[in-house]
């Protein structure tokens, strides 16, 4: 044997074929003419390039070993005077080669996306809802294998499964092999003569189906709830992708939602305010009175501990915050008009001044003060 080509990338004779890519990677990015332009080097660049030509071929190792050579000779670039992979030359060098043999039909399925309306109670508390989605399931009549039945896949003739076509081209380092999808199987390695009939080849149609789905308490809008395995069907039959329903909560009549927390605003007269009352309201749990204590002023707010939304990651609830808001009325009737200035009377508020407190300012005001530097 004129060579050893275990020798010449340094390798041992029981090397697996990982650690002869990795010794012909280490030797190609030294010894490359485009790194060192040396002739020795050169020389020696050829040598590992015909060394990995045979070794790195199952069937070329095979021979080798009996004792034969396939690269015919001792060094040079082998038989036909060319690089034993150009893939594995540029993988040298920006450190990934392409995808070798033949790309699988089946992958996995995309995720899909549904929105769902609830309102506030279903959103406070849980419920369950029934769902009608429309996806791809797998095809029944080829059961996602995209053969018409009584047929399967061929190898194809083109690429003989591989998925791939080689071309050999020349280029001022002698002969370069270049390889590219097989246009005939796009790659697959297999072509289907007879398409299902049903998804085209596709492996899978578009269906609609029900689900059902569990809503947690305290759910908002925005929030999307995962479904692992229910999304679409890969091609080729291939693993379905999740299905994400995202939350749409509907607006109430009464409460405004903000985080956990409900506010509304009840308005009242301002004899009301002045006297004290109850008001019942409808809350999420029934009917409750809320307590206007007399000399109620507007604006102020009224608690109610826990009648809130239910937390989402933790126990317990928000408040309801009811808003009051007091009336004056527009327009007495004399009697009216009479009774409340005989009240003014008895409070000594027939000509009350009024107190004055800092508030809002204007727009000129702001602007008087901006230029004055206060």
């Amino acid at each position: 044997m004129a060579t050893d080509y275990y020798a010449v990338l340094g390798v041992q004779r029981d090397a697996s074929q990982d650690e002869i890519k990795k010794a012909f990677r280490r030797l190609a990015r030294e010894l490359h003419p485009d790194v060192n332009p040396d002739p020795k080097t050169q020389e020696r660049f050829k040598e590992i390039n015909t060394a990995y030509e045979v070794l790195s071929d199952p069937q070329k190792k095979q021979m080798y070993d009996l004792g034969g050579d396939p690269a015919g000779g001792a060094g040079g670039f082998g038989a036909g005077g060319g690089f034993g992979n150009f893939s594995d030359i540029m993988d040298a060098f920006f450190g990934t080669a392409g995808q070798r043999g033949p790309r699988s039909r089946t992958r996995r399925g995309q995720d899909a996306l549904i929105r769902l309306e609830i309102s506030l109670e279903e959103a406070a508390f849980g419920t369950t809802k029934e769902i009608q989605v429309d996806t791809a399931t797998v095809c029944a009549t080829c059961s996602g294998e995209g053969a018409a039945p009584g047929t399967s896949a061929q190898t194809c003739d083109m690429c003989r499964g591989r998925g791939e076509v080689s071309q050999v081209t020349r280029s001022f380092l002698g002969q370069v092999m270049t390889s590219r999808p097989c246009p005939q199987c796009q790659g697959f390695g297999t072509v289907v003569p007879s398409p299902c009939a049903e998804c085209a080849g596709d492996g899978r149609v578009r269906s609609r189906r029900g689900l059902t789905v569990k809503i947690p308490a305290g759910v908002d809008n925005g929030t999307r709830i995962q479904l692992a395995g229910e999304g679409e069907v890969g091609p080729g039959g291939g693993p379905a992708g999740d299905l994400y329903v995202e939350i749409r909560e509907k607006q109430h009549p009464v409460f405004q939602r903000r985080g956990d927390d409900l506010h509304c605003t009840v308005t009242i007269p301002m004899t009301a305010a002045a006297l004290g009352t109850k008001c019942p309201l409808e809350t999420l749990d029934g009917v409750e009175d809320v307590d206007i204590r007399p000399g109620t002023q507007s604006g102020q707010s009224i608690p109610l501990h826990g009648r809130g939304v239910t937390h989402l990651r933790g126990n317990g609830r928000g408040d309801l915050i009811v808003h009051v808001e007091v009336t004056t009325p527009a327009k007495l009737e004399p009697e009216q008009e009479e009774l409340l200035r005989k009240l003014a009377k008895l409070r000594g508020e027939e000509r009350p001044l009024g107190q004055f407190q800092p508030g809002q300012q204007g727009l000129f005001s702001r602007l008087k003060d901006a230029w004055s530097g206060r």
